[in-house]
């Protein structure tokens, strides 16, 4: 008998006739008290095994193959279909119960493209496809009916976000609509709507059976030559030389050069069992969902999906009756130590726990009062310190890849997240832009047990809250923060966490109401609207303090030419200059595009300091540690946590910095992109650099941390003269934005290429070093760029009345869809919105990409859609700025004649 035949007769003998009532409520936990439990049970039936011949017959375990899977669930099923698929051979998948009888059995069955980043909408997308194909291709059914689904708002920030969303969808090709609350009436008869202020309506989504897709796959993949074995346990991943060599299970050891870890909530145990660590950043939490017998009018299997997110819940149809769960604000976290997949799954069911979803679905369905109760079911799923998955390959291990952490939706990813990880283990990247689920945007930092313990409590019921642009996460904090945090913090600062290190974002004047900022959460014109708007004209007009310690921060020392020779084939740029000299360059992939974009500061003829993007430490070491030559005489080391990084910005900068030097900080003394080291205050060794990452004049002053502080109240001290004032990142993000400065993670990534940016001048083609990516570039060169990266400022745009733009919105050209934004901000020098983004011409008459003129770019009429309603703007190729400073400089010399006139 199947552990899920088994199961189903354990609980056969509980609950015949009970009402959803929450009146019943009292009697189900008396029968609980008295001894009476379900044991949690499969919802669908049992496909049929791959191994077992008989109850102990096991196949026999290879003693080598090329790529060892571990986890027999519908993630790891995918990898394998997807590997196979691709003309890989010699795969092994493992799992250490029944194949698909982990959290595949159990989950709920819903495949929807309603996820926050558009990546994860892609990957749903996929899956949806997939799993409807898998029936024609195998001859399985995988139980796949296309309800459709409805998400529902019952205020008007809700119905904003779905708004957005649905702008976001429609970029991608999904069919979606927004409709009135009387439309989900028609849609759905359970449903109660006179609390409803709308809803979002995506018609293609499906609910399947998780098993029979699971097993759908399997044999799908096992068609292939895949070998699938159950009832094996990885117990380690051996490492040598930073390379995956063979899995060690409890049969044996299996000789490979990949391993993949689908593991679910085993990953994170599985990464620190191996004598070589791996970090994999989740945490388990318990899940519930309750099943209901067959209404009195059974529900027909094509009634929609609900997502019901400001009641916490979402609702399917099934067997007649109902499936309904929710993510709760108290959740349950659980603990995967010493204990085995059984134990996990037969995990008790809570009614007092699940009251408060009991009660929200009676509300939007008050009709199901007199429904009987089926079962409530205990499933664990395993959550990320971000709430996206995990993926890719680990940045200490080579050949060890991720697929794990799927935060409640791992069918509806599924699909598309192992069609991706195949391609990024076979072609070295996958074929979109997946970096916000790269398992290397984590560093060891997050793999406390503690930290994932305490967020994953806040991050299961985020996922159903609203989050509005600017939301920070609040557990897990001060982590990692600058020696000057205290000091800042005293001084009004509030902060925002970015790769676990504590940023500021502005800071409140004495006499504001902090408690109003704190909690003012809004799609539109935000509280602190006037705060930084100050803090930019101090950086315009005065000076202006920005801590920017969280910046990664890497030195690469050698004793001959090897820094040089390696930087000089890593980057696009020439490295080759004078000591003192800063170069901006671009590290890019094969495909012409940016692993990595950051600042090299040439320190000496064989020595280099780097700076990156904060959230790219553990991506930027990875990618030069995997080009890096093995020469002891080469030295890469991790600087980051040395330096507190001050940034002043403004015209009066030099003026502070040649006070506390005593050396002339003008541009005929100390030119554009040059650093020196020099003594600031009382303090000797500190590198200050004239460039400030927002295109406004300043220096960068790199501080060891000893002298923080000190050098800190020595430029406050000076610069109270000159009208020095603390600002924090949502200015600098203004400035760099009006400015058209691209930031990497934001309108940068892997697939964006220096052409594509207008950085051509940061690419260095005739360089006596051959870099990696030339060769793209300068095919692409030669072929035309087909998408170009622009600046809009927003027209007719109400900055207090009308939804602001914030980043993913849809670019329309001529009233065709061009493109989407990448970044926007408020740019207080022209008095208007300004996104950056990419445009594209239309496709050609056969289908293929067409190149792009800035004929098309300076003719066209653009429109940028912010949730549904379509804002004119300006495209360029250039910064708007002078132009429109020269513009309010004439307007207001006007307005002044005009008024001596009077």
């Amino acid at each position: 008998m199947s552990l899920i035949a088994e199961s189903t007769a354990m609980s056969s003998c509980v609950r015949s006739s009970r009402a959803l009532s929450p009146v019943m409520l009292p009697r189900l936990r008396l029968l609980h008290q008295t001894g009476y439990r379900l044991v949690g049970r499969g919802l669908w039936t049992s496909p049929r095994c791959f191994t077992v011949s008989g109850d102990s017959q096991l196949l026999p375990l290879p003693s080598q193959a090329r790529v060892v899977i571990c986890g027999g669930g519908i993630v790891g099923t995918s990898v394998a279909y997807h590997l196979a698929r691709l003309g890989w051979t010699d795969i092994v998948l493992l799992e250490q119960g029944r194949l698909g009888a982990g959290t595949t059995r159990l989950c709920a069955g819903i495949v929807s493209v309603a996820k926050p980043i558009s990546i994860e909408c892609q990957m749903a997308n996929y899956s949806s496809s997939l799993y409807q194909q898998l029936e024609e291709e195998t001859g399985v059914k995988t139980g796949c009916v296309k309800t459709g689904s409805l998400c529902l708002a019952q205020n008007q920030d809700r119905f904003i976000s779905l708004k957005r969303l649905a702008s976001r969808l429609k970029v991608m090709g999904i069919n979606c609509n927004i409709i009135k609350p009387k439309e989900v009436a028609k849609l759905h008869p359970l449903v109660n709507i006179h609390d409803l202020v709308g809803a979002l309506h995506l018609p293609e989504d499906a609910v399947v059976s998780p098993p029979d897709v699971n097993h759908a796959l399997a044999v799908a993949s096992a068609g292939q030559g895949v070998q699938i074995l159950e009832r094996t346990s990885v117990q380690q991943v051996l490492v040598e030389k930073g390379c995956v060599t063979a899995v060690e299970t409890d049969r044996g050891s299996i000789k490979c050069e990949y391993f993949v870890s689908c593991a679910g909530q085993w990953a994170y145990e599985l990464g620190q069992a191996s004598e070589t660590k791996v970090s994999v950043p989740l945490h388990g939490c318990e899940h519930f969902y309750l099943l209901t017998k067959p209404l009195q009018e059974p529900l027909p299997p094509n009634t929609p999906v609900v997502i019901d997110m400001d009641g916490r819940i979402y609702a399917r149809p099934w067997q007649g009756g109902l499936l309904s769960g929710g993510f709760e604000k108290n959740p349950k976290p659980i603990f995967t130590e010493g204990r085995n997949q059984l134990e996990i799954q037969n995990m008790q069911e809570d009614w007092d726990h699940f009251e408060p979803m009991l009660s929200a679905l009676l509300r939007r369905m008050p009709s199901l009062e007199s429904a009987e109760i089926h079962q409530l079911v205990n499933c664990p799923e395993s959550f990320t310190p971000d709430m996206r998955c995990l993926m890719g390959e680990t940045p200490g291990v080579s050949g060890y890849y991720v697929l794990a952490g799927m935060n409640s939706s791992g069918l509806a990813f599924a699909g598309g997240a192992g069609k991706y990880l195949a391609e990024w283990m076979t072609y070295g990247y996958p074929t979109a832009n997946v970096w916000p689920l790269d398992i290397k945007r984590f560093g060891n930092l997050q793999s406390s047990r503690t930290f994932l313990r305490h967020r994953v409590m806040e991050v299961m019921p985020l996922l159903y809250e609203l989050k509005v642009p600017r939301w920070d996460f609040q557990t897990g904090r001060q982590l990692r923060t600058s020696p000057l945090y205290d000091r800042l913090d005293t001084q009004g600062a509030r902060w925002m966490e970015k790769h676990g290190f504590e940023r500021p974002k502005y800071f409140v004047p004495p006499g504001k109401d902090l408690l109003s900022l704190d909690q003012s959460k809004t799609f539109y014109k935000p509280d602190w609207f006037d705060i930084v708007g100050a803090e930019v004209k101090c950086c315009k007009e005065a000076v202006c303090v920005i801590d920017m310690s969280s910046f990664t921060k890497f030195e690469l020392t050698s004793t001959g030419d090897q820094a040089l020779e390696l930087l000089q084939h890593l980057c696009a740029n020439d490295l080759d200059v004078p000591v003192g000299h800063i170069v901006h360059t671009g590290m890019l992939n094969e495909r012409g595009g940016y692993e990595n974009d950051c600042s090299v500061v040439r320190l000496s003829k064989n020595s280099f300091f780097i700076i990156s993007p904060t959230d790219q430490q553990v991506h930027c070491w990875s990618w030069i540690k995997k080009h890096m030559p093995n020469d002891p005489h080469l030295h890469l080391e991790d600087v980051s946590w040395k330096y507190t990084a001050l940034n002043l910005i403004g015209p009066r900068a030099m003026d502070v910095l040649a006070e506390l030097s005593y050396v002339s900080m003008t541009p005929d003394h100390f030119p554009s992109m040059f650093c020196k080291e020099m003594s600031v205050g009382y303090a000797n060794g500190i590198r200050v650099m004239s460039m400030t990452h927002t295109g406004e004049p300043g220096f960068m002053l790199y501080i060891p941390i000893e002298y923080a502080l000190h050098v800190y109240n020595e430029v406050m001290s000076v610069g109270q003269k000159y009208g020095i004032r603390n600002a924090g990142y949502y200015a600098l993000r203004s400035l760099r934005i009006e400015k058209f400065f691209a930031f990497w993670g934001q309108d940068l990534d892997a697939f964006t290429t220096p052409l594509e940016c207008g950085r051509e001048f940061r690419v260095k083609f005739d360089k006596d070093t051959d870099f990696i990516g030339r060769e793209a570039l300068l095919q692409q060169r030669q072929d035309g760029v087909t998408r170009r990266f622009v600046m809009l400022v927003l027209e007719d745009h109400d900055t207090e009345l009308d939804l602001w733009p914030w980043w993913g919105e849809p670019v329309y050209r001529n009233g065709q869809l061009a493109g989407t934004t990448t970044s926007s901000a408020y740019s207080y020098t022209l008095e208007r919105h300004v996104c950056l983004g990419f445009v594209s011409p239309p496709l050609g008459p056969e289908g293929l990409p067409t190149p792009i003129t800035p004929d098309f770019i300076n003719r066209g009429d653009y429109e940028v859609d912010i949730a549904g309603q379509r804002y004119p703007a300006k495209a360029k190729l250039y910064p708007f700025s002078s132009l429109f400073t020269q513009q309010k400089r004439r307007k207001d010399d006007m307005e002044l004649s005009n008024l001596q006139g009077k």
